[in-house]
């Protein structure tokens, strides 16, 4: 009986507490995925790997019940423990993130996973992109008397590490993402125009002088060349298919197991996905998507107005833009604005570090924008 009475207590206690509409946006994103991973991924387990047609979805489903608790774990504690324990998560995994280079698994050319016996075939990044947000935000928000660039410098040393190690595996798109979140918190912050500027440009012309002369990041040069010339290269013809998907899914789609595009490529329900929902269910249902995406941006940023802690603004800023950057690249490279990234579509996609990472994010969000008790 005091088991139950705890149970519920915690229970009524944290539901109470937690923004309804954002978790509400968040089951229904994740429900969304799951609904989208069956209709995407029963031809390929029974056709490629010879086993039950439902072995994505179970899988899938799984995650996402391991991601729910994850949310609720993240979003119960106490602010306080919240930053302490992100802290030691954030080492934890960098140091896994150093792993990979060393045992880490290679696919298709990169080496961006590690493949333990408790973490299968498992991402470190994902991980490890919610604790960058609370450590940068950490850094700007410090009440030491700090000269405001000192604190820009120290915040952008935490994310040196990260960038290296990615830049080794090779993981452009993730750096890029990394990159772009501190950059959103640091001009948020108030840095100077001037400055902000010149560091981007600075920063371009690095990334354009990695792609073209050193041979590490050919790959990269490689997949823009397909982006251009899609017949050059299975990146670029994976990116010409899924277009030709949205094409000839019109605006209601085909119907639902109708598609064609997820028996063409091995990345269609991660990388691809958004070309797949628009195959069979038409551009109406991922124009639906994005707006869900922006309702939750936009109760997310509402919170904001009655904030006053600066480094609570700062993580909520930084979770929800990483998200939000995330969804727009993953779209982008699915319409072909973008060349390919390998970035999953957060909360639809399938992938358990995905899934994983996103959840974590969510936890921090609902934290952070749950009711006070004085």
């Amino acid at each position: 009986m005091l088991k139950n009475n705890l149970i519920y207590k915690f229970y009524y206690g944290w539901w109470k507490n937690i923004d309804k509409t954002i978790f509400l946006l968040i089951s229904l994103l994740f429900s969304l995925g799951l609904f989208f991973s069956l209709a995407s991924t029963s031809l390929v387990a029974s056709g490629k790997l010879d086993t039950n047609d439902y072995f994505f979805f179970f899988k899938h489903m799984a995650f996402i019940l391991l991601g729910m608790c994850i949310i609720i774990f993240f979003s119960s504690i106490s602010q306080k423990n919240l930053f302490r324990v992100s802290i030691l998560f954030f080492f934890a995994s960098l140091f896994l993130l150093v792993l990979v280079p060393i045992i880490g698994t290679e696919v298709n050319q990169a080496k961006r996973w590690l493949d333990l016996f408790f973490l299968p075939r498992f991402q470190p990044i994902e991980l490890l992109k919610p604790f960058i947000i609370i450590l940068i935000a950490t850094v700007l928000s410090t009440e030491k008397n700090f000269n405001i660039y000192y604190k820009f410098f120290l915040s952008f040393l935490v994310i040196i590490p990260t960038a290296l190690l990615l830049m080794m595996q090779p993981d452009i798109g993730q750096t890029l993402l990394v990159f772009l979140s501190w950059l959103t918190l640091v001009f948020i912050s108030g840095i100077s125009l001037f400055i902000f500027f010149t560091f981007f440009g600075l920063s371009f012309i690095i990334l354009l002088y990695l792609i073209f002369f050193v041979p590490r990041f050919e790959y990269i040069k490689n997949r823009i060349d397909s982006f251009f010339n899609p017949i050059t290269g299975s990146h670029g013809s994976q990116s010409a298919k899924s277009i030709d998907a949205i094409t000839s899914g019109g605006f209601f789609g085909k119907g639902i197991g109708e598609g064609t595009l997820k028996n063409k490529g091995s990345e269609g329900h991660t990388d691809f996905i958004v070309s797949i929902i628009s195959e069979e269910f038409g551009v109406i249902v991922v124009i639906m998507l994005l707006i869900i995406f922006l309702f939750f941006v936009y109760n997310v940023f509402k919170k904001l107005i009655f904030e006053k802690n600066e480094k609570i603004k700062l993580v909520l800023v930084g979770s929800i833009t990483l998200i939000l950057y995330q969804a727009l690249i993953h779209i982008g490279v699915n319409i072909r604005l973008l060349p390919t990234t390998g970035m999953t579509l957060p909360y639809v996609s399938y992938g358990g570090s995905s899934i994983i990472g996103v959840s974590i994010l969510s936890g921090i969000i609902l934290n952070l924008t749950k009711r006070k008790i004085f």
